[in-house]
């Protein structure tokens, strides 16, 4: 045994700074390695599973604790992911625990569980009980431990919290610690022919002989299972239970007993939740227009002298293609691929595209999985496969898959690299995906590639200053016309009184031509609900949510009004609680009121909505995009999941419903995300041999982002903005950080953000705004004021941070503001 004196240096899934220092116990030193979860104490008794990222023999100052175990045979963490981690940390503001906690899939995080015990000094007949307690400490004698779930099941109290503590004052009861492991590997039963009778053709004649006199149903099973294994497309011992009970329509008791005679042997094994697919093309079969070809040379002349490529390619103008030439150059390299895409609904249809050339070798990661498909995933990327299970070499998924343990990536690729959904928002870390893939890929020297038909302003504006390299393919694939894009002014409808509810005839009248056309149409709108908001015609009171400072909206489906901050809803009032009038009109409308409205106008066409309300379960995103490929549905309604890269070759007509929300937003984003999703919801219309329509509905017709959308000038609308940016003081020209600081008592929040405006502008000056109150100035009974500082490029932002986390801290230690709840975003969306 090694005596050597070991210490580890461990992350815990907690929001504080920094590792903690444990000490290792001998009989561990030979096993204990970087990576592994480890069981600590932390505090006086709560036990959490930690990482360990460094063993050392250097003496703390103070006595550590011991580590009570080791979870892990080999590492489930490797070096290159905690340096990832470590920056990400740094370089977003928060805590390498909170890294970690967004990083590990929930199944490999070992939950710590509070159970009640008797304590063991205590004496049932020295102290007066009341029900409560005595019901307890009665259930305890018998069932010697309680979880808290439990102690409200007896008691029925929802909050048993002064409970409990008063039973531990009186020395009744005491808190245990217990870890348990959400991750449950697939058991699957498995039948085999018993070995004897493997070797023993006679003694399987005469079992044959003896089961048709007796027992036929057992040998029809025992004919199947032999029938299973010589002949199936490969020599195999053992069939699964379910299959072979399937093929004869027999029992569990009956395979029972047939294990009795010593005929068959039954055995659990672990199995994969996860599907593969196969290949059903070639790579080498992919035709490449002149065009594609020039950029998929540009793309591999790019990556000889730089790290980062930016693909500027049209909608429709075959950037897939180009990508799947890439990731077969990289697999050929014995290389890994990243795929990151904005949304899992995507994953969908791309996935499909790219299995059919690679098969087996693409694993999916996204927050629909559970927990244990999760766990697989990690586990097949680290250990890379096994026998049964076909490592994965391209791993597909939204932000969340920057996180798998890649150990030889050769090729990033960031589809739709303009979209906000790869910014993680809450909790912290606030990390672009977008960003973090680049320095992932410098880590394991791989290439990025990011693709987009409407790059962000960061974004190209570093490739047109050479620090990515640029390239464009600007005509669609098979010489497809852009859409004809036109405007339906609402000004003037409405005057003339030609409107139809919220359908400009215009509109309607393109709709009209599609459908009898056979062809499908597609309306965004940004809004999910029915109304927007309900109004009183009298007093114009408006419900509002009792916990946020947000008008709450109506949900015709429930038949309720709710909250989409937190989730509140309510009942719809029968009269005004102000002037108690009956007469409460709706004003506005979402994809609810939208998919009602058609399906009155269109009683025949086949009308599906697709936003957050109606694909929350697994499949729901894929169900409804086949449907509409397969020509299903006549009209797909849809929040911004139907603007991002879906491809469908039979919708002539997309309708933007209200441009005008988008463009009157209080942001300086505003005009460049109008742009980016008027133009990707565009791209939607006539992807194949027609020329689709795009139809605009607008009170303001000649606003220039509507200009340069109708134009396609996504070089005119980039220079527009980036002149303001730089009058302004904004991206790219100066870095963002904003403090977002949280109170139940505006009397205190007020205050604080007051000084802490004030001791930032010591550093910063004038470069620091508000503090202001936010659009939604309350969320979950909590108010927020918002402090945003500009950091010029030409400025160290390291320094720069580190100046702003010593205010912050000093800000923290002040008495009166200790209850202040405070973030930090880097680089806000």
């Amino acid at each position: 045994m090694n005596r050597t004196t070991l210490f580890v240096d461990v992350i815990l899934p907690l929001p504080v700074p920094g590792t903690f220092t444990y000490r290792v116990p001998f009989e561990l030193n030979d096993v204990i390695k970087c990576g592994q979860r480890v069981v600590v104490q932390f505090g006086k008794k709560k036990i959490y599973t930690a990482l360990v990222r460094r063993i050392h023999e250097e003496i703390p100052p103070n006595t550590p604790k011991y580590i009570i175990s080791i979870v892990d045979e080999e590492p489930i963490v490797n070096k290159t992911q905690f340096i990832f981690w470590e920056w990400i940390a740094q370089y977003y503001m928060s805590t390498i625990g909170e890294v970690m906690n967004v990083a590990l899939p929930q199944g490999l995080k070992l939950i710590s569980e509070s159970h009640i015990v008797l304590n063991s000094s205590f004496n049932p007949d020295s102290i007066a009980l009341n029900e409560n307690e005595y019901l307890i400490t009665e259930t305890l004698l018998n069932r010697k431990r309680l979880s808290i779930s439990d102690v409200t099941s007896l008691t029925g109290l929802q909050k048993t919290y002064s409970l409990l503590k008063n039973m531990i004052d009186k020395n009744i009861i005491q808190i245990e610690e217990e870890l348990s492991n959400s991750f449950k590997p697939k058991m699957e039963t498995f039948i085999s022919l018993s070995k004897n009778l493997q070797e023993n053709e006679d003694q399987l004649k005469e079992i044959f002989e003896d089961l048709n006199k007796r027992a036929f149903k057992q040998l029809q099973l025992l004919m199947a299972l032999i029938n299973l294994t010589q002949n199936s497309a490969e020599a195999k011992l053992e069939v699964l239970q379910s299959e072979l009970l399937k093929s004869v329509d027999a029992n569990h008791a009956q395979l029972k007993a047939m294990e009795k005679k010593g005929i068959l042997e039954i055995s659990k094994k672990v199995s994969s939740r996860l599907s593969f697919g196969e290949a059903s093309g070639e790579v080498k079969n992919i035709k490449l227009s002149d065009n594609q070809k020039n950029s998929l040379n540009e793309i591999k002349n790019c990556f000889k002298t730089k790290d980062v490529a930016l693909f500027h390619g049209v909608t429709s103008s075959g950037k897939t293609e180009i990508y799947i030439k890439l990731i077969e150059e990289a697999l050929q390299q014995k290389k890994q691929v990243l795929y990151l895409l904005p949304e899992i609904a995507l994953t969908t249809q791309i996935i499909i595209r790219l299995q059919k050339y690679f098969g087996e070798k693409i694993g999916v990661y996204h927050s629909r999985y559970n927990q244990n498909e999760k766990v697989e995933i990690w586990n097949n990327v680290i250990n890379q496969g096994n026998k049964e299970i076909p490592p994965y070499q391209i791993i597909l998924g939204p932000r969340s898959a920057l996180f798998l343990p890649y150990k030889n990536l050769g090729l990033i690729i960031v589809d739709e690299e303009h979209d906000n959904s790869y910014k993680q928002f809450d909790p912290a870390p606030r990390y672009n995906a977008r960003d973090s893939a680049i320095y992932l890929a410098n880590l394991h020297n791989a290439k990025t590639l990011l693709g987009s038909a409407t790059p962000s302003i960061e974004s190209y504006y570093n490739a047109s200053h050479e620090k990515y390299g640029l390239v464009t393919l600007d005509k669609r694939y098979g010489g497809v016309q852009m859409p004809e894009i036109l405007v339906a002014d609402l000004k003037t409808e409405s005057k003339r009184k030609t409107m139809r509810s919220h359908f400009s005839s215009f509109l309607l009248k393109h709709i009209d031509e599609a459908l009898e056309n056979q062809e499908q149409v597609i309306l965004f709108q940004n809004r999910r609900g029915f109304s927007l908001r309900l109004e009183c015609d009298t007093c114009n009171w408006i419900p509002e949510c009792k916990h946020c400072d947000v008008t709450l909206t109506y949900h015709k489906s429930s038949n309720h009004l709710r909250c989409h901050y937190c989730g509140y809803s309510t009942s719809i009032p029968s009269q005004c609680p102000e002037c108690h009038t009956t007469k409460i009109m709706m004003k506005g409308f979402g994809t609810e009121k939208v998919e009602e409205e058609l399906a009155a106008i269109y009683p025949k066409a086949n009308i599906v909505r697709m936003d957050l309300d109606t694909t929350r379960s697994k499949n729901a995103y894929q169900r409804i995009i086949n449907d509409f490929e397969n020509r299903k549905i006549d009209i797909l309604v849809g929040t911004q999941m139907v603007t991002k890269g879906l491809d469908f070759d039979n919708v002539s007509i997309v309708g933007i419903l209200n441009a005008d929300n988008m463009l009157s937003y209080p942001d300086f984003r505003a005009p460049e995300r109008s742009f980016q999703l008027m133009a990707q919801v565009s791209g939607r219309a006539g992807r194949k041999q027609k020329r689709g329509k795009v139809i605009i509905q607008s009170f303001n017709p000649y606003h220039s982002v509507i200009r340069d959308v109708i134009d396609n000038n996504y070089l005119k609308s980039y220079k527009d903005i980036l002149l303001e940016r730089r009058n302004f003081n904004y991206p790219p020209f100066y870095r963002l950080v904003e403090i977002t600081m949280k109170h139940k008592d505006y009397n205190i929040l007020n205050p604080a953000a007051d000084e802490l405006a004030r001791q930032l502008r010591k550093v910063f000056e004038k470069n620091v705004l508000g503090p202001e109150y936010p659009i939604v100035k309350r969320i979950k009974n909590k108010y927020i004021k918002v402090i945003l500082i500009k950091i010029n490029r030409d400025r160290s932002l390291h320094n720069s941070k580190l100046r702003l986390q010593t205010k912050i801290e000093e800000f923290k230690k002040l008495r009166d503001y200790k209850s202040i709840q405070l973030s930090i975003d880097v680089d806000p969306m």
